[in-house]
């Protein structure tokens, strides 16, 4: 089965409010057999005109895990705490391969 990966691009324009997002959105990742694979950190746009300030990539065991994630009751609450800290927040779930990564 193929992972379901997350990618996540934002602007946080409110550290504060968005550090509330932060303290409980591992937990629900965590839950789903997620993980964070990139969180922030450095980042150069090699082409394109893609411009994000931050990016986030999450591994799920499977897209329907992911999709579930997303849906839960849970993470809509947390999903409220980011409410107004960021000037956009963009978030795709894509399939991965099946095929093995050499």
């Amino acid at each position: 089965m193929a992972y379901g990966y997350l990618v996540v691009t934002m602007n946080i324009t409110d550290p504060e409010r968005y550090k509330q997002y932060m303290a409980e959105a591992p937990a629900s990742v965590k839950a789903f057999g997620g993980e964070y694979l990139v969180r922030g950190g450095k980042h150069e746009t090699l082409e394109g005109d893609w411009k994000p300030h931050r990016v986030a990539l999450l591994r799920f065991p499977s897209y329907e895990k992911a999709k579930a994630f997303y849906d839960d009751a849970h993470y809509t609450r947390v999903r409220s705490h980011r409410a107004g800290a960021t000037e956009y927040f963009n978030m795709v779930l894509v399939e991965g391969v099946e095929a093995p990564i050499f």
